[in-house]
């Protein structure tokens, strides 16, 4: 798939799990209690744009023609070191990632609680803007592909 249509694809997919946590924060603001159901749509909704932003920093790496690590920790360090994210984001950027771990991988100790009061703070508009900006230089239509 070209670069410049899996972007828009990943906006399109940042969009639409943006609008569902932001419905979420607002009903936390309302002080409502989010259901069950509602609190495992939060749960996917962070772990599909935390995936989309992994997806994103790896396809930009190989667009750039750098190498492509397996680590998505190691992914953003990479993107750091060649100008394309902030250095000081970094440990943000690991946190994102460690909640994603843990929501895929360590659920029996994930504080729900916690990830609300993320929800709840916006916390998640971090990774919506990386995944809605473009990649100055690389994102363009290309016609290879």
């Amino acid at each position: 798939m070209r670069l410049d249509l899996y972007l828009a694809e990943t906006r399109q997919l940042a969009a639409r799990q943006s609008a569902v946590l932001d419905q979420a924060a607002t009903l936390l603001d309302q002080g409502r209690a989010l259901s069950p159901l509602e609190e495992n749509g939060v749960l996917h909704s962070l772990q599909v744009l935390s995936e989309n932003a992994i997806g994103k920093a790896k396809h930009t790496l190989k667009a750039m023609n750098q190498p492509v690590p397996v680590s998505a920790y190691d992914a953003f360090k990479s993107l750091s070191i060649h100008g394309r994210v902030d250095s000081a984001d970094l440990p943000i950027w690991n946190a994102v990632i460690g909640l994603r771990n843990r929501i895929v991988h360590d659920y029996l100790n994930l504080d729900i609680e916690v990830v609300l009061g993320l929800v709840a703070e916006r916390k998640h508009h971090f990774i919506r803007d990386y995944l809605m900006a473009e990649i100055g230089g690389i994102d363009e239509p290309s016609d290879h592909g």
